[in-house]
Parts: C-alpha cells; structure tokens; sequence
C-alpha cells in the first residue's frame, strides 16, 4: 500500500540521515502544505529536508524504488500551486531549504554557485560582498530561492537589461529521477555535448529532477541608480517613453507600467505610502537607471530622459527621487499592489504575455471585453512592459462573494486566455504552468506541443514521480 511505502521511506531517511531530515508534527508541516494564494491545501505525512546533494539523491533513490512521489521545494512562495503537495497525501514534500550555502563566489570569473535553498536576498548580500550583484530580483526576494528560481525560469524586474534565469544560469546541478546526480556546474560558455539537461530542467517547475545547485552569472555592482516616475495619458505613451529611453542610453534596466486604479489600492490599503506626483494621471510608468561606476551619473541621466519626454508630451508630469529612501518608496508602490489588490477583495491573476509592440493596444482592448463580458468586475494591467510581460488582474468588483473564484473565476480566466492565445502570446510569462494553469495549458497548447512535453517527461520521469499533477502529464 502507498501509505505503507510512505512510512518505510520516512522512517528510512530518518534513521539514515538524522531526525532533521524527515519532519512529521503535523503542525511543523501545515503552513509548507498550502500555497502562497492560500487557494491550494494539500495534504504531506512528511517533510524531507536533505542537507547535502548526496542526502538529495539517496532520498530520491529510495523514492524510486517504492514509487512514492516527492514535491520539491524551495521558499513556497509559487503564484500557480507549483509546490503544493496533492490533497490526497500520496506525495512527500522535498524541501531543500536546508541546502542554502554559497559554495563559491568569484569577481574575477563574475559566478556564484549557490545552492537550491538559498534565499535571492542572501544571494544579493554575498555578491554586494565582493563587488557584484546578482541582477534578478522580485518582490518575494526575501523568502524565494534559487532553486524555486531556476525551476520557474523566474522573470522580475530587471528583464528587460538580463534577461530571466534562463540567461542567468551558467549551470545546474541536479538529481534526475532516477537518483542520478547531473552536474553541469563548470559555467562552460560553449558546449555542445547533445542536448541541454540544464535548458530542460529551468522552468520544468521540478517536474525533472531536483535542482540542488546553481552556477549563476553575476554583473559588476551598481555604483548609483536614479528611481523616477512619470504620469502618462495611456500605454502607448508609455510605450513610446521606454522606446525613446532605450534610444539614448543602455542604462534602463527597470521600466514598470502602473495603472491609475492600481495606485489608488495601493494609497487606500498599504500604510507608509503616498502618491509620487501632484494630480490625477490615467497611468503612470516607475524607471530605474543605474551605473556601475562614477563615470555616469544616472540621476542626471533620468532627469534628463524625464524632461525631454515632458518636452514632447510623452509625459505628463515626472519626478526623480532625490534620496535611496525616496527611491525606496517609489519601487514599494510598484511591489505592493498584489498585496493592496487582496485587502480589497477577491481577484483572478493573469501573468501573460504578448508582442512588446502590441502590448498597448492588447491591454485596452482587453480591458474593455473583460468588463463587458463580465459587468461590474474592474481588469487592471501592470507591470513589466517592456518584456510583454504584464499581470492581468480582473477584481470581483460588484459581483463579489464567498465563492467568487468557483463561479466566475474560471470563466473569467478562460475568456482572458483566449484573448491571450488568439493575439499570439502566452498564458504564462514568468510563474509557470503549476497545477492552477494545467487544464488551460492542455486546452490551448498545440497537439505536437503538448506531445514533446509529455514525451520528455515520460523519459525522463517513466514513474511519474517528481512533482505530481504539475505542468504536465
């Protein structure tokens, strides 16, 4: 019986690797067994916590042979129930919160090798430590970790200058389903050995295998950035600021699109907070320019971009903070909205994605069908514009009540992913797949997509073991 194999794995672990490894207080594992949203709760009789890549592939090994699955994960901070252990009990969760060193870090080769558990906000200690900074970063920057990175080939706000994780690993270590243990930790630039293990397990939402560590590429430190702020008339004001930005310096690397309405929850429910400008703007854009060195001073910079967008009318009204905790604040505004949007009711989360230069006309547009399809909800977009990565939120509004999501959220989050699809884009920019967008992805993926994908996990996870009734099946 599966509970059986369950109890002889725990037991196992537990006797092997020491009572740190294998946690069964019920109450120890409750707040790891329900998502971030709080709208997944599943059920684990344990917690296997390894401490070593070693301890990962013995556990995983066992794992094997009693087919008993496992649910890796890191901070628990998954937007799409990626790390929520099925409500059945049939799976394990696998945390790798215990492996969070830094093995290594280097400024002469600009890598970090750090381990699955370690949080992004330590990693940005220890390479401020030595002169560099790891440019990634997310609102849950203080309890996510680079392995929950990896695994969903996490975005943030500095995109637009380095990419995602995809472009920010230089390699993986991890163990496969098997219990074998990959290593691809040399930070190779070229190697062309067949294909990429590392390319398949980023973004694979632990689905392949466990990552239990990380090469990381690292950029020199920031010597000085400049935090501004402008009210625009509409999106392709905006659109129009960042193309004229990016025409006159490379020094951009944080461009937020905020509605009005946004700002306002914001103001109404965050205490601390206050409006950046004087008036009423319909929009309003949050730049970031930095330097890494003395030669460029990014506060003249912004200033200067902002004066010349109010010159021509892209903007209509700008400041630039004139202190890091101003600048704070500034970025606080863009990282709480999520957080306002929850005190002020129920609300489905759309992270979607579409061409950068249709991006304006898509959201409008959006906008407008959503709120007639569905009277009296609000659809609000912001975020990274210039990615095409921006988060579609539709608040309940007037139609409001305890059971929200069940009766209209679906249908709502249908609606929106087949104007999502029909444009071109994705129905998952940068939160992944998990189990809250598995049926849409079935739905909307091609045939021979949805075939590769399965092929591959087949292949890789024949016992079907990692990550249960996640992504895939």
């Amino acid at each position: 019986m599966k509970s059986d194999a369950i109890a002889l794995l725990v037991e196992e672990v537990r006797s092997r690797f020491g009572p740190k490894a294998a946690v069964t207080d019920a109450a120890d594992i409750a707040p790891w067994a329900t998502d971030w949203r709080g709208r997944y709760h599943g059920r684990a009789e344990a917690i296997l916590a390894p401490a070593s890549t070693e301890e990962v592939a013995a556990i995983v090994g066992l794992a094997a042979e009693r087919h008993v699955p496992l649910v890796p994960q890191g901070g628990n901070t998954s937007m799409v129930g990626g790390a929520t252990p099925p409500a059945d009990g049939t799976a394990l969760i696998l945390s790798l919160r215990r492996m969070n060193r830094l093995r290594e870090i280097s400024a002469e080769h600009n890598l970090a090798v750090a381990e699955a558990g370690m949080i992004l906000a330590d990693l940005h200690d220890q390479a401020a430590a030595v002169g560099r900074r790891f440019p990634l970063t997310l609102g849950a920057r203080g309890s996510c970790t680079v392995g929950g990175l990896v695994s969903t080939n996490a975005g943030g706000t500095q995109v637009l200058r380095f990419g995602t994780m995809r472009s920010l690993v230089a390699g993986l270590e991890a163990v496969l389903p098997d219990g074998s243990v990959h290593n691809g930790l040399s930070g190779l630039k070229k190697d062309n050995r067949g294909y990429s293990l590392d390319q398949l397990l980023i973004g694979a939402e632990g689905t392949l295998g466990v990552v239990t560590a990380a090469a990381l590429r690292l950029v020199p430190a920031v010597y000085a950035r400049a935090v501004g702020w402008a009210g625009v008339a509409d999106p392709q004001s905006a659109l129009a600021l960042l193309r004229d930005c990016e025409s006159r310096t490379d020094r951009v690397e944080g461009f937020e699109l905020i509605p009005g309405d946004s700002l306002a929850l914001v103001l109404k429910h965050i205490p601390g907070t206050r409006t950046p400008l004087a008036g009423e703007h319909r929009w309003h854009v949050l730049v970031e320019a930095t330097s890494a060195s003395a030669e460029l001073d990014p506060v003249e910079l912004l200033q200067s971009l902002l004066a010349s967008a109010l010159e021509t009318g892209l903007a209509e009204d700008a400041m630039v903070a004139s202190s890091e905790a101003q600048a704070d604040a500034l970025w606080k505004i863009r990282d709480s909205i999520s957080e306002a949007e929850r005190a002020e009711g129920p609300s489905t989360a759309h992270d979607i994605s579409v061409a950068v230069a249709d991006m304006p006309r898509f959201l409008l547009e959006a906008k407008s069908a959503v709120e007639r399809a569905f009277p009296g909800t609000v659809a609000s977009a912001f975020g990274h514009l210039g990615d095409g990565n921006l988060h579609f939120h539709v608040r309940a509004g007037s139609r409001a009540s305890p059971d929200w999501h069940e009766r209209e959220g679906l249908q709502i989050t249908r609606f929106i992913d087949d104007l999502v699809t029909a444009a071109g884009g994705s129905i998952s920019a940068e939160h992944g797949i998990g189990q809250m967008k598995r049926g849409e992805l079935e739905r909307l993926s091609p045939p021979g997509d949805l075939a590769a994908l399965r092929a591959i996990k087949h292949g890789l996870d024949p016992l079907g073991i990692m990550n249960p009734g996640k992504l895939v099946g």
